[in-house]
């Protein structure tokens, strides 16, 4: 009899239920039963029951230890922080994990991109430690700066506080390691700002290096501060963020594994999405010690809600991302090839993967979700 799963269903908003729904059929084309609980949260939720992530969604994840979730809204510069990052602070979904993949038939200026960013979740500039500009708090903390180091802070800044910690930063260098020995993969590469932020930046960096020798990696250290890596299962090496930037758009084969501190985790997965070309195919994972929610790296694009026009590809690769995570490895990968085979052939997509985006013979959301389907249950399309 076949093991039967229970995860927690987050529709989301804008164009999220539509290709939430989709994926959903996807994934059940495997053959791997999971039945889905759903729940709704983000903007459209709010306005019903003032808030946007309802008691009930984080309950049903800690529940299940399990949930595919679609986009929400989140308002720029006003209303609530993000659902997104409530989820990951309230249920300790420490690692993002975003794999970034080269599929033929995708258009970019990019082949053969495999990278995987794991990004530290629960802390660094969205830890959400901030101060409104002319606030008492905001003046408290400027005027306690001042008085334990020298630089001046003007007073009508806005104050975010930084923190990184050597628990953080630890679990989330072991996580990029075990994650590399667990899919083969060969390197991780750490990415900081330790030349200038030396006690947070600077404090990553060094724990990253402690864990790589504790993996087996030789870290030497020479009296002028120069630091080189040797050996070990899975190799080891650091970049500078701005290089890191430079490095991934001029050389990407040279990298396999980042591992980053929050911010910059955000910002470099956006850019290696765009290597292979876009968030349309760029999936997504919070994973923490007692539960996992799979989602698209991309958001709800409200203005194509209902109209059955974009792209699922990136909400079904969090689905094989999912069916990875619960060990149901066989029905991952026949999906993700589904997926893939679809994308080469170019027949049965959504208008943004063809090479002409006016092209009249793209297809809906349903109707890609459809191929999928069907090479899923007979190996082609």
């Amino acid at each position: 009899m076949a093991k039967r799963y229970r995860a927690t269903l987050i529709p989301g908003d804008g164009t999220g239920p539509e290709i939430v729904a989709v994926a959903c059929r996807c994934i059940e084309a495997t053959g791997v039963c999971i039945e889905w609980e759903t729940h709704h949260a983000g903007a459209e939720v709010a306005e019903k029951v003032g808030t946007p992530l309802p008691d009930d969604v984080v309950e049903s994840i800690r529940r299940n230890g399990l949930a595919l979730k679609g986009p929400v809204t989140t308002p720029v510069g006003k209303g609530f922080r993000s659902v997104n990052v409530a989820l990951r602070h309230v249920l300790d979904l420490y690692a993002c994990v975003r794999p970034c993949k080269s599929y033929p038939g995708v258009r970019s200026l990019y082949r053969d991109i495999d990278l995987v960013i794991v990004r530290e979740n629960s802390e660094d500039l969205y830890a959400g430690i901030e101060f409104a500009e002319g606030s008492e708090a905001a003046r408290e903390i400027i005027a306690a700066c001042e008085r334990l180091q020298p630089k001046k802070i003007r007073p009508d800044s806005g104050v975010s506080i930084k923190p990184i910690s050597v628990t953080g930063s630890r679990r989330i260098v072991q996580y990029a390691f075990d994650y590399a020995r667990r899919y083969g993969r060969r390197k991780v590469t750490a990415v900081h700002k330790a030349n200038i932020m030396k006690h947070s930046d600077g404090l990553f960096l060094d724990v990253a290096r402690q864990v790589a020798e504790e993996n087996g990696v030789t870290v030497h250290r020479t009296a002028n501060g120069i630091v080189t890596y040797e050996g070990g299962e899975v190799e080891f090496d650091d970049r500078i963020v701005d290089n890191m930037c430079m490095q991934l758009v001029q050389k990407p084969e040279l990298y396999d594994v980042l591992v980053l501190p929050n911010l910059y985790g955000d910002i470099v997965s956006d850019l290696c999405a765009g290597l292979v070309g876009g968030l349309g195919v760029a999936p997504g994972a919070n994973i923490g010690d007692k539960g996992a929610v799979f989602e698209a790296t991309h958001g709800s694009a409200p203005k194509y809600k209902g109209m059955n026009k974009v792209n699922p590809t990136a909400v079904i690769l969090s689905g094989v991302l999912l069916l990875r995570h619960i060990g149901e490895t066989d029905a991952a990968d026949r999906l993700e090839n589904a997926v893939a085979a679809v994308i080469a052939e170019g027949k049965s997509v959504t208008y943004d993967l063809k090479p002409d985006r006016n092209d009249p013979t793209a297809v809906g959301t349903r109707e890609m979700g459809d191929a999928i389907i069907k090479a899923v249950l007979g190996g082609g399309c």
